[in-house]
């Protein structure tokens, strides 16, 4: 088959690595596969896995005329068997373009946390959790599937040599290391990052131990002022922003801890490192036989009750950083279910399967269901772009970062009730 496959954009994330991967496996199975984005940071990582490139146009409408006039000519050009989107942008770019105006198969993937109405219903969809995919088909007639962000075992695996972070960070003897790869993003990721540096100030009485925020992102100044404060309070360096790494292996290798979510959970976890998984208002569950059945369900990621302290990562870590015992027996635990459950090799299979069904069935697009979408994205685009919204917006971000930065977390006015 020939195959595109369509990430949401090439920024450093884990949704899109996901994507290219996938695409590299897909490749290396026989298909011709090529790429199709917006430029970003990732295109090296794309032409370096021997995949061909293909440049989208920058427009940022949702979704943007020009790309879907683009796919439309693009799936014609070069015979395109079947497109494979990531999230609901994209996908509705495909569908439009290609689907609808090139009857061309589009399988969709949607990682974020909630069942998307921008989606229509009739497309093949990919979840990345049994309880959202359980709900999407509840909600709609098209196939559903099942897919887990995939690590690649061979890759991200426990040999990997951390010593040269821990020089980096210029450690003292007996400190422990916590790392948390992430973008330091205000959505989805600041609660979790602003909750480590203040379980990490808590511990720092009696435990010798430093926190490594790897990532970069909107959200890095206020974080550096929080860590500056910790960092001064205890008279050492206890907090530490160690930037963007393309390749953050090495980190990942020298931690004794990783504190995070999603994917950068599964990787740490293949590279035998034992983590505690944190999500959105507080929460945070080590990762252990107890906790599986909850992760295999919804995923590495959860809700919490927005608990006003970061007690509850604390005392998680504290029980990691006193049980060395412990921590190796998770160390081999993590590794075992990531080989078992998640690994790139297995992913790619069942994804090569959805391609197959996807490919063979002729598409059931509708054009009612088509102008229902259509509909819905083109009042989510006008409510995006309301003055008013957007002031509410920048003013929800400034209290974030001003909390983040200097104030009690969570802002009280901003706090689930």
């Amino acid at each position: 088959m020939k195959i595109l496959v369509y990430p949401t954009d090439l920024i450093i994330g884990g949704s899109q690595i996901n994507a290219i991967d996938l695409a590299a496996r897909t490749a290396a199975a026989g298909h011709e596969v090529m790429i199709y984005g917006r430029p970003g940071p990732l295109v090296d990582y794309i032409r370096g896995k021997g995949l061909r490139y293909i440049e989208a146009n920058d427009l940022h409408y949702r979704p943007a005329p020009q790309r879907i006039a683009q796919l439309r000519d693009l799936a014609r050009r070069e015979s395109i068997d079947l497109i494979h989107a990531y999230e609901w942008p994209s996908c509705l770019d495909a569908y439009l373009g290609a689907g609808i105006l090139g009857k061309v198969p589009v399988v969709c993937t949607v990682l974020s946390m909630s069942v998307s109405p921008f989606v229509p219903a009739s497309l093949p969809l990919v979840m990345g959790t049994a309880d959202l995919a359980d709900e999407a088909q509840a909600m709609r007639p098209g196939p559903v599937w099942t897919l887990e962000p995939p690590i690649d075992t061979e890759l991200d695996n426990p040999d990997i040599d951390g010593s040269a972070f821990r020089r980096k960070l210029a450690l003292q003897p007996g400190e422990e290391l916590i790392v948390s790869v992430s973008r330091l993003a205000v959505d989805l990721k600041l609660d979790a990052l602003v909750r480590a540096i203040d379980a990490v100030d808590l511990l720092s009485v009696r435990h010798r131990l430093r926190l490594a925020l790897v990532g970069g992102g909107q959200a890095a100044a206020a974080l550096a002022n929080r860590a500056a404060q910790v960092n001064t309070r205890h008279g050492r360096e206890v907090v530490t922003l160690a930037g963007e790494e393309f390749d953050p292996r090495p980190a990942y290798a020298a931690a004794d801890i990783v504190v995070g979510m999603g994917s950068s959970s599964l990787r740490a976890m293949s590279m035998a490192r034992p983590v505690v998984v944190q999500g959105e208002d507080g929460f945070s569950e080590i990762f252990c036989p107890e906790t599986l059945p909850l992760f295999m369900r919804q995923g590495f990621y959860g809700l919490g009750e927005s608990e006003p302290s970061a007690r509850k990562l604390a005392d998680q870590l504290a029980v990691l950083i006193e049980d060395k015992a412990l921590r190796e027996r998770l160390a081999t635990f993590g590794r075992q279910c990531v080989e078992e459950r998640f690994s790139l090799e297995q992913a790619s299979q069942r994804l090569l399967a959805i391609y197959e069904t996807a490919a063979v069935a002729r598409p059931g697009y509708r054009w009612s269901e088509t102008a229902q979408v259509c509909w819905r994205a083109l009042m989510q685009e006008v409510h995006n772009h309301e003055p008013a919204r957007k002031r509410r917006q920048r003013q929800r971000e400034e209290t974030l970062l001003s909390a983040a930065a200097l104030g009690a977390w969570p802002p009280a006015e901003l706090a689930r009730p």
